[in-house]
């Protein structure tokens, strides 16, 4: 079958194995796997020589990842916990669009291009990147920290502003390109903008919060995994679309609300480990598509504009997210967070500056640099929080000797911190996570009088452990700095119940090293996941499916069924 007829199969094929081989040679240099991502992009976008993939499929794909990404993230994230931030998150994101605006119109103005020019490039290099802001507060499990939910918060009031300004430009166009257009048309329009998004809001937190929950239940009564799933998907993109062809808001946001409101149900944990494959694979398809729009002719035509414009993306509208959260007296620790996580654009500046362009209010130069300072800004977004990540630990050593400690005020929060002090405790149990498993195991452990000590990344999952009468350390168990502080060389036992394979090895790996003789439990679901984590040094792997078998066989045979009495009435 002639190439051109399969443009999907071939994107998808040369944009994902392109990505793998990158991916991991960026990850053997110690370098984020996402800038193999983004080097693949460039290797099959149409500036460099040989295969080249079709863009406009390549954009669609990575929408889709936004959507699952951002509703994932929605099933995490409350409607109380959004409302919890509104307070920081409105005055701040609308703040820092200001200030990133104007910075983006001063160097248009310095380039020799319009007022209106300046406007949308500055526009374009306010909003930062959904997929690399959640996935940096996810690598970092900060993000079901509170400074996490300002962060995200933070992103969809970016994401409504971003909606309006595509509702407008249009108008704004015609009347500077000098046609007659009544302000009153421009008002109307912005009132119908707002009004769509209220409908939808309304709709989902009325309507959507009873019909979703109901769908997915019903779905699972059926018992049929496979059903369940596609419930899921189909809630999410379905959702998304809706919400964006009958309400004018974007596909994130769309997805974000749908995930919400399903996170209100008991099955919202169960949704989201299903909703994790493809999102996965479809957010690695979002650089690899982000990388197919650089013309790298770009660096060499126009350094200084470059230059200029990824320092206002990190340095400039990071600086202005810092200075607004402080002023709302929050502490050192979650400005910095903000700012880490705003020091980058991404998908919804494509889209501003595609308008733009369309419609001739910007240079085709100005894309060029906006898709430059994405490339750039989201490859050292990485570095910044290293960066971050470093002063809090310098923080973190200085504490002992400092004699002046921040004041505390109504608006600070607890932070999580990622590099937690040693435990004092000795022969003491470990549990790694605190989900379904992990929580009946640590409280069976409390009960019983051990000690015990909980290894936990997330915010409400800690709080449990903590009210169960455990001891937390908050952070990834898979960081060697935070299993050295659970004193494994003097604890009795380990109990592994995270149910990722690769992250549960590097656990026992490391503890084993740690503890030679420590005994080491640990869950799975497959025949090979339970194979590879007795290699790297478990003593016991329990798989799921054996120990169901097992359980019901410990009925002892040939004893008949006792009937349960009838129910009254």
């Amino acid at each position: 079958m002639p190439e051109h007829q399969t443009p999907l199969i071939a994107t998808i094929a040369a944009g994902l194995m392109l990505a793998f081989i990158l991916g991991l040679i960026a990850q053997r240099l110690r370098i984020q796997p996402l800038v193999g991502y983004l080097l693949a992009g460039v290797m099959v976008g149409p500036y460099t020589p040989g295969f080249t993939a079709d863009p406009a499929l390549a954009a669609e794909l990575a929408e889709i990842g936004v959507i699952l990404l951002m509703f994932g993230v929605g099933l995490h994230f409350s409607l109380k916990d959004l409302l919890s931030v509104a307070r920081i998150a409105v005055p701040g994101a609308v703040g820092q669009i200001a200030v990133a605006t104007l910075m983006g119109a001063g160097l248009s103005w310095a380039l020799g291009w319009s007022m209106q020019a300046g406007f949308v490039f500055g526009l374009s290099l306010s909003v930062a990147s959904t997929v690399v802001l959640i996935r940096a507060l996810q690598d970092r499990h900060i993000l079901d920290t509170s400074r996490g939910r300002i962060a995200v918060g933070w992103l969809v009031v970016e994401d409504l502003a971003m909606v309006l300004a595509l509702v407008l430009l249009p108008a704004i166009a015609v009347v500077t390109a000098g046609g007659d257009v009544p302000a009153t048309r421009i008002v109307f329009s912005l009132l119908v903008t707002l009004a769509k998004v209220s409908i939808f809001v309304v709709v989902m937190l009325v309507v959507g919060r009873r019909v979703i929950p109901w769908l997915m239940h019903h779905t699972a009564h059926t018992g049929s995994r496979e059903l369940f799933r596609l419930a899921v998907y189909a809630i999410a993109l379905g959702v998304a679309y809706g919400a964006a062809k009958l309400f004018g808001v974007s596909f994130a946001l769309g997805a974000f609300f749908a995930g919400v409101v399903l996170g209100e149900s008991d099955l919202s944990q169960q949704a989201a480990e299903e909703a994790i494959p493809l999102r996965d694979a479809f957010a690695v398809l979002f650089f690899v598509s982000v990388g197919m729009l650089l013309n790298p002719a770009v660096f060499l035509d126009a350094p200084f504009a470059m230059l200029v414009t990824v320092a206002i993306i990190i340095v400039g509208k990071s600086a202005a997210a810092y200075l607004i959260v402080r002023a709302f007296r929050y502490p050192k620790t979650t400005a910095l967070t903000v700012s880490a996580s705003l020091a980058q654009i991404g998908e919804f500046s494509f889209i501003l500056i595609g308008l733009g362009v369309d419609l001739k209010m910007v240079p085709k130069e100005a894309r060029d640099l906006v898709l430059a300072g994405a490339i750039v800004s989201i490859m050292l977004n990485p570095l910044v929080f290293a960066m971050l990540e470093k002063w809090e630990r310098d923080k973190k050593g200085a504490a002992g000797t400092s004699t002046s400690p921040e004041p505390p005020t109504a608006a600070k929060v607890a932070e999580a911190d990622n590099t937690p002090v040693m435990t004092s405790l000795t022969g003491h149990d470990v549990v790694i996570g605190y989900g379904r498993v992990g929580s009946l195991v640590g409280a069976g452990l409390v009960r019983d009088g051990a000690k015990v000590l909980v290894i936990e990344a997330g915010e409400t999952a800690s709080t449990k452990a903590r009210n169960d009468g455990a001891e937390i350390s908050r952070g990834n168990a898979a960081d060697p700095a935070v299993l050295a502080a659970a004193n494994l060389a003097g604890a009795r036992r380990l109990y592994v119940t995270i149910p990722e394979p690769f992250e549960a090895g590097q656990v026992i790996q490391q503890a084993r090293l740690a503890n030679p003789t420590i005994d080491i439990l640990a869950r799975a679901h497959t025949d090979a996941a339970v194979e590879h984590l007795d290699k790297l040094g478990a003593n016991l792997v329990v798989l799921g499916e054996t120990e169901i078998a097992h359980r019901m066989l410990e009925r002892p045979r040939g004893k008949p069924a006792e009937t349960p009495p009838p129910q009254a009435g």
